[in-house]
């Protein structure tokens, strides 16, 4: 259940506060340069202490446990890990009665039976994304000179998102958003039609990020209230670039040269502090929750990096397919 990928493959580990957190990277061909000061650009962009985000703040030292020597990968499985030392399980106590609405801890505990490590969301917490991070910044190596960008586009409904974390904390509310992220230079031929499309196989990693409640690419659902002739993306030369990018760079799952460009919504964080109604399972009725504890304002605050990096290794996937069967150089 904690395992993606085909050629590139990823196997995410640990708990919000448990000892660490990380990923174990498969399929990573021997050789690329890699050391830890690599990952540390990208893990400051996804670390908390700004404004909205949660004042939990940790230091995210990744060390490599495996699968590197003298800066370069050998091929074997990477395993990079991340400690968890600013804890304060305490603060989590009341869930084991009280579970948050719209958080993951009622079927955490259905599903487990109530085994389930629950502090700080177990290993349902957005804490795990570090990993999938981690996993980035190697596909990235990976895929150049193919590029992966993304950046929070609208936060609660606006595009100030100054001021719309501003409002949230006034009302110690929280918002959610919507992140785009758009990969540039991408091979035409990448992916398959039906069940391993790009689409897909994109989807069902972000899909994987806590938080995510929507995806969409190119137009996207904006593409329904359109016609056909307004729609199609006219081909301009031989090498597939369009006049348009409806399509967000794929046609029938494989990519036709053009930039992919997918959009995803992402929720408001469930930990809030106004008082809200939850059930009591050892009174077995309804009552109020008041929420203690660090949590973030707007979590698509640090979103961006977490789907970039994510985006980047599908690629980093499909781009070691394609070289394994000589479609794609």
């Amino acid at each position: 259940m904690n395992q993606f990928g085909k050629e590139y493959r990823l196997s995410i580990f640990g708990e919000s506060h448990g000892q660490c957190v990380g990923i174990v990277v498969d399929g990573c061909p021997a050789g690329v340069p890699l050391q830890e000061h690599d990952f540390l650009a990208d893990i400051q962009r996804r670390k908390s202490g700004a404004k909205g985000t949660t004042p939990r703040t940790e230091e995210d030292i990744p060390v490599i446990r495996t699968g590197v020597f003298n800066g370069f990968t050998t091929g074997a499985p990477i395993m990079i890990q991340f400690e968890n030392k600013n804890t304060r399980s305490h603060d989590y106590l009341f869930i084991k009665d009280t579970p948050r609405p719209g958080h993951a801890d009622y079927v955490a505990m259905q599903k487990f039976g109530g085994f389930e490590d629950y502090r700080g969301g177990g290993h349902f917490s957005g804490r795990l994304t570090l990993g999938l991070v981690a996993a980035g910044v190697i596909a990235k190596k990976i895929i150049y000179p193919a590029t992966v960008q993304a950046a929070l586009i609208e936060a609660g409904g606006i595009q100030d998102i100054d001021n719309a974390v501003n409002l949230a904390i006034e009302k110690k509310d929280s918002i959610g958003g919507i992140v785009q992220c758009i990969a540039t230079n991408i091979p035409v031929g990448l992916g398959e039609p039906f069940f391993d499309s790009v689409e897909a196989v994109i989807s069902h990693i972000v899909f994987s990020i806590p938080a995510t409640k929507g995806v969409e690419f190119g137009s996207g659902f904006a593409a329904a209230k359109m016609a056909g002739s307004d729609h199609n993306d006219k081909i301009i030369d031989v090498n597939g670039r369009t006049a348009t990018n409806h399509a967000g760079g794929i046609n029938g799952g494989i990519t036709n040269g053009n930039d992919i460009v997918v959009r995803v919504a992402v929720k408001p964080a469930s930990s809030i502090s106004i008082p809200q109604k939850t059930i009591s399972l050892r009174e077995r009725k309804v009552k109020e929750l008041v929420v203690e504890g660090r949590h973030d304002t707007c979590i698509a605050l640090r979103f961006p990096v977490v789907l970039e990096n994510a985006v980047a290794s599908v690629l980093a996937d499909f781009m070691l397919m394609a070289q394994k069967t000589g479609r794609v150089k």
